[in-house]
């Protein structure tokens, strides 16, 4: 056809052509140029085409695949190519009318399908370049994980993190090269872990163990964010992630992070969610990021800065959150940003306080005042202690 997309993007297993559908087989016989991963390309038999090996980092092959536009090519990637695959990236810098993908099976299906595990209830995760705090979330006794990895030597590694974590009693399956004949598999706790391991690799993870685990719901106990102190506190963090209502695909500015526990919050409740954390302390900044790579929330971005200043050039925000620095300068900033914008920002000073009641006298919004007693000992008995009481402003521009 003469309409026919130049680039077809094939899904290949460690069985090689046999494992092949016949429009994938159909789609090589007829291409020019093969790329991919000398592994993969080891796989195929002569098939007549030019063949290019895809080189390391990924990305450096981008542009040389680009330079093919207008030739058949196949590319050729792992199992699926759109489930932590290749086939997003070069999805994302073609014409749809360009490519076409024919998939093949994903190494989370092959995986389940050996360990007898529903795959809709087993949490799936890419690690080949991303750390392995992102499965801490997930880590709770009776979660079922299958996790991609980089290399063998990643195998140790991620033992090694979940034994830290308090879950070496967790039983991971160590499968190695799925679905061809150098198929591999060993299972073993992850204390107990011995043994040389080989790309391809994955690990599924029956976890188990007494390690701390995450609440689901917002407002997670305090200790989980390394603080000097300056923290928005566990019900009044509950509290202003109501107010924030996170959606998915949106953006927040947490201004005056103190220990990023908002922003933090905010990116555990969706993986589409972004955040950036504004703080003006260099010290605190380092322990938001700190915070935030403990928990596998690497995509907070930390800004360090004061506010409104600092808000320069960042991406414009679907919320915004005011912990601390409250100013009449930062509020004309922040009642500037384009319509439907959601502001929440919490005060405890009465000069802070004036400023919203302000705002809100201008702008509306509702105004709630949060005032907290905890249980302490008087003498041999026990009474409230008073917290500062704080006033949360929140509004939609």
């Amino acid at each position: 056809m003469a309409d026919a997309p130049w680039l077809t993007i094939i899904g290949l297993g460690e069985d090689g052509p046999d494992g092949l559908c016949v429009a994938s087989r159909a789609a090589l016989d007829a291409a020019e140029i093969v790329m991919g991963p000398p592994r993969h390309l080891s796989l195929l038999p002569d098939v007549g085409a030019r063949r290019i090996d895809w080189p390391v980092p990924f990305a450096d092959g981008v542009e040389t695949l680009l330079s093919c536009r207008g030739t058949p090519t196949v590319a050729l990637a792992s199992g699926d190519p759109f489930w932590f695959g290749a086939g997003t990236t070069l999805a994302a810098r073609l014409e749809r009318s360009e490519w076409r993908a024919l998939p093949g099976r994903s190494t989370f299906s092959l995986a389940a399908a050996r360990l007898g595990w529903a795959l809709e209830t087993t949490a799936c995760f890419g690690l080949h370049a991303a750390p392995l705090t992102r499965l801490r979330p997930a880590l709770a006794p009776g979660r079922r994980l299958i996790v991609l990895l980089r290399g063998g030597d990643s195998v140790h590694a991620l033992a090694e993190y979940l034994s830290a974590e308090g879950f070496g009693a967790s039983t991971l399956s160590v499968l190695q090269a799925l679905g061809g004949p150098r198929e591999a598999m060993t299972e073993a706790r992850a204390d107990a872990l011995t043994g040389d391991f080989s790309h391809p690799v994955c690990v599924a993870i029956a976890v188990a163990g007494d390690g701390a685990v995450l609440p689901l719901a917002s407002g997670r106990p305090d200790d989980w964010f390394d603080n000097d102190g300056q923290i928005t506190k566990r019900p009044v963090r509950a509290m202003t992630l109501s107010a924030l209502a996170p959606r998915a695909f949106e953006h927040l500015w947490d201004i005056g992070g103190g220990s990023g526990s908002i922003g933090i919050e905010w990116l555990l409740g969706d993986p589409t969610l972004r955040a950036t954390c504004v703080e003006r302390d260099p010290a605190r900044a380092a322990r938001i990021a700190e915070n935030a790579a403990r928990l596998g929330q690497d995509r907070l971005r930390v800004v360090t800065g004061s506010a409104p200043q600092a808000l320069d050039g960042l991406d414009p925000p679907d919320a915004v959150f005011v912990g601390g620095g409250l100013s009449q300068a930062l509020l004309d900033r922040l009642t500037a940003l384009p319509a439907g914008t959601r502001i929440v920002a919490n005060a405890v000073t009465l000069e802070s306080e004036a400023l919203i009641a302000a705002a809100q006298a201008r702008l509306g919004g509702a105004v709630l005042r949060l005032e907290l007693s905890q249980a302490a000992p008087i003498g041999p008995r026990r009474g409230w202690k008073a917290a500062y009481p704080i006033v949360q402003w929140s509004v939609t521009l």
